[in-house]
């Protein structure tokens, strides 16, 4: 029995499958077979001459057949044999009937041979699944975060999935981010100045035995700045600075968050002295213990342990300085803040009156202006209490795409305030359908405002009034500027309720009824009312104790008499201030008719067609104002002064940065920062 590989032929193709009764009667017995060939022991192929084989002639002796012999033998047909014993006897059974000599019977043939086509059969899943993992091999080696161009990494491929996927800033790079780029946040800008200057002249602190510290965390609110003060500390030190965000570090794969710390921290001390930026550090960097002890939680605390290693593990002469960026400090692990890893804590706060000027400078080179860039930088700062840097950069923006729309030619204030109304109260609905009952409704709704709020002395100053719908819900809105005031007093929160309680005292008053549009005046309301009597400690019964609210917290720090008494003052705290708001809306009746009848006539009331309908505002204030700059641009010489003075002491101490400095002080959260006041 042989075995052998064999070609596959076009006429074993052509061969028909018969019975072995066939292949008996009409091949044996007639002296049609040349030989027989056995394959796998499993199928019997037969070869047949040209002409029937006469009685008494010797076949060809066995193995000297071919599969075209030059007799003309042939494969014809085939037949299936379920036993090579049964199939032998058979054979020799009918060749002894038909009276052939043993000798002469026909040759059977065994043979192993390899179908190909079988085999391939058999290997296809094999085959598939590594074509399949050559394939997500390569994919992956293009992908961000796998160690592909996209990501930044060293090579590519699964194989490389540990491998951090950091972007690096080339310290010979020609358009680098400097300090002078970064405006409104001297303060940060100067404690981070000491990094930089270890980064450039380590001897000077290393002579001294001192020490810099090795990571410091940018916090802060969304958009004012922590990535940009991060590259631009990049910039002034020149030396090659590794950014990578805080999700990068996490994988499906089990392993790879601990593995690409390693080998971020690996980059950076091959190219010391460098800088690392975590962005979104608060991704790997929660506190232990919160959750599940299964799965990606257990993953996301391998990563921080790493990185907590890392950090502590490498020493200060190796010139690697870690920075990070989040906007969530409170949830951050301890160790992670503790001296030796992120021993600073730099404050990005969002920029006070002078910062958005300094950021308006930056931004409105970029665009056509029909005046000084100062005359109007110091007017969009008073007109954006609260924006941060990223919230002036879409004003600006918005500006000229407003003016291009309008196929000016510069742009002008009107479209920097038309800019400004579509961030705070959302996009303009021309369109929308509004019939005349609530059209009525809501011009009386936003006249309270406007006149109650007129007519308290503490109330923010008013600066326009319109009823235009705006956004999702909004069917109008009073628009005030409020100022850069830092604390609040309690005669301040009172008008301030008062005035977001104008709306629904002047529809009661009015029109005799009221509706659901004061549903986000009462939530602010509410807001105001509880902070002053359970956070800052100005009411008598509940006396000077402070509870600061927290979603997470499950149980109260004080007992369910206290939080009843918290309860009935707050209520007590909101009727006493409807009722004053609705005697002064009875008193004023006069002047609200007048200025909604204004605004159903016109849709929107500027400030100079306030003073016209209600008459000069009753209340002289000393020193400068933010609708005064508005409208007149930094007058006093003192607050121009200031910031001449602090530009140079800063130019002196940080070597020509841009400079200025501000207090510490945390204005008191009644009025959602980042946005001008609207009460709807």
């Amino acid at each position: 029995m042989g075995f052998m590989f064999r070609p596959m032929y076009s006429n074993e193709w052509d061969a028909k499958e018969i019975s072995f009764q066939e292949f008996k009667t009409a091949l044996l017995e007639r002296g049609l077979v040349d030989r027989v060939e056995v394959s796998n022991k499993t199928q019997a192929k037969v070869y047949v001459t040209q002409a029937p084989r006469a009685p008494g002639t010797s076949p060809k002796p066995a193995g000297s057949f071919s599969r075209e012999a030059g007799n003309g033998a042939q494969l014809r047909y085939y037949f299936n044999i379920g036993s090579l014993d049964s199939f032998e006897r058979r054979m020799e059974e009918a060749q002894d009937a038909m009276g052939v000599d043993p000798h002469e019977f026909v040759p059977v043939t065994y043979l192993n041979e390899v179908a190909w086509g079988t085999e391939l059969a058999r290997l296809a899943p094999t085959l598939l699944l590594l074509a399949g993992f050559v394939f997500l091999n390569r994919r992956m080696g293009g992908m961000p975060g796998m160690g592909g161009p996209g990501g930044g990494g060293p090579g590519g491929g699964i194989f490389n999935v540990g491998k951090a996927s950091v972007t690096t800033l080339d310290k010979n790079a020609k358009h680098k981010i400097m300090f002078k780029d970064v405006a409104g946040c001297d303060e940060a800008k100067a404690e981070i100045m000491e990094f930089v200057d270890f980064l450039k002249k380590p001897k000077k602190y290393e002579d001294l035995g001192a020490k810099i510290p090795r990571g410091a965390l940018l916090v802060g609110p969304p958009g004012t700045g922590k990535t940009l003060l991060a590259k631009a500390t990049a910039g002034e030190s020149g030396v090659p600075f590794l950014s990578i965000s805080g999700s990068d570090f996490m994988e499906m794969f089990v392993g790879v968050g601990p593995s690409r710390v390693r080998d971020l921290f690996a980059q950076a001390r091959s190219q010391a002295p460098s800088i690392i930026f975590i962005d979104e550090i608060d991704a790997i960097g929660r506190q232990r213990g919160r959750g599940g002890m299964m799965g990606g939680n257990d993953e996301r605390e391998n990563t921080l342990n790493q990185l907590l290693v890392e950090m502590d593990g490498f020493g200060s002469k190796e010139g690697v300085v870690v920075l990070a960026g989040t906007n969530r400090p409170d949830i951050l692990d301890r160790a992670l803040l503790r001296p030796g890893r992120f021993d600073r804590q730099i404050n990005v706060d969002r920029p006070d009156i002078k910062g958005r000027e300094q950021i308006f400078q930056v931004h409105l080179q970029k665009i056509k202006l029909d005046a000084p860039i100062d005359h109007y930088s110091e007017r969009l700062a008073a007109l954006t209490p609260g924006f941060s840097g990223a919230d002036i950069a879409n004003v600006v923006n918005e500006a000229a795409l407003v003016a291009a729309r309008t196929n000016d030619t510069s742009v002008t204030l009107k479209h920097f305030e038309s800019a400004a109304d579509r961030v705070i109260a959302g996009l303009e609905k021309k369109n929308k359908v509004v019939n005349k009952v609530e059209r009525n409704t809501v011009a009386y709704h936003e006249a309270g405002h406007a006149v109650v709020g007129w007519f308290l002395e503490h109330a923010e100053p008013l600066l326009k009034v319109s009823i235009v719908p705006r956004g999702s819900a909004a069917l109008g809105f009073a628009q005030y500027l409020p100022n850069e005031n830092l604390l609040a007093t309690t005669q301040q929160l009172t008008d301030m309720m008062c005035m977001t309680l104008g709306g629904r005292a002047a529809e009661e008053v009015m029109l005799g009824k009221i509706s659901t549009g004061a549903q986000n005046d009462l939530e602010k309301v509410t807001k105001m009312a509880y902070n002053r009597v359970a956070v800052y400690g100005m009411n008598e019964k509940v006396g000077m104790l402070s509870f600061p609210s927290d979603d997470q917290q499950f149980q109260k720090p004080y007992s369910q008499d206290t939080a009843r008494m918290i309860d009935e003052e707050v209520r007590e705290l909101v009727d006493q201030a409807y009722k004053r708001t609705v005697a002064l809306v009875k008193e004023k009746k006069e002047a609200v008719e007048a200025l909604a009848q204004g605004l159903l006539e016109r849709e929107v009331l500027q400030r100079h067609d306030l003073v016209k309908i209600l008459g000069d505002r009753p209340f002289k204030y000393e020193g400068q104002q933010n609708i005064d700059i508005l409208n007149e641009g930094f007058k006093m010489p003192e607050l121009k002064t200031t910031a001449e003075d602090d530009a140079k002491e800063d130019v002196a101490a940080e070597g020509g940065a841009n400079g200025g400095t501000g207090g510490d002080s945390k204005k008191v959260d009644e009025v959602p920062a980042g946005a001008i006041p609207v009460a709807s």
